[in-house]
């Protein structure tokens, strides 16, 4: 059983994947098991969402400025830098005052390219004060979840059904 844990918490720090490809595999993992907890699991995908966020604010934009002209990496590193730069000016140009409103949305709301890994490159690009950014995170990647989850829970429930 805690293997199954395991594995939707590292699922869930996985850039790209997040919490919007772990909780479909929670849920992948409870119809053959219903003795797997999907509330815990919910609980430890959030923390596995949360936890690279410190470093990703204080030390993803040093890394990604260091290497991107570095032979092998500096291609990915660009393209990391530039998607952050572009997610925050985005998120400057249309929110104005309301930009920790507009962070918790454009990490909460379950897109490609947005989430906790965007978000939180985005808020260290721009400046943006930590607990703040951290709080406006922590709601979006509660959004998220309770998008993703109600989502997965209609999609396995419907597949559970028609499998009868």
């Amino acid at each position: 059983m805690l293997k199954n844990f395991i594995v939707v918490f590292l699922w869930s720090m996985v850039p790209l994947v997040e919490l919007r490809g772990a909780i479909p595999i929670a849920h992948y993992i409870h119809t053959n098991n219903p003795e797997f907890n999907l509330l815990l699991a919910y609980i430890v995908i959030a923390i596995g969402n949360m936890v690279p966020m410190p470093f990703i604010f204080f030390f993803a934009r040093k890394v990604l400025e260091w290497g991107k002209d570095k032979p092998v990496i500096g291609k990915f590193f660009t393209f990391c830098l530039e998607k952050g730069e572009k997610g925050g000016m985005k998120l400057q140009e249309k929110a104005g005052r309301g930009l920790y409103v507009a962070l918790l949305l454009f990490v909460g709301i379950p897109v490609p390219g947005t989430g906790a890994w965007t978000g939180t490159l985005a808020a260290s690009i721009l400046d943006m004060d930590f607990k703040k950014s951290v709080l406006a995170v922590i709601g979006g990647i509660a959004l998220a979840g309770t998008i993703i989850g109600l989502a997965s829970f209609l999609g396995f429930g419907a597949i559970a059904g028609i499998k009868g």
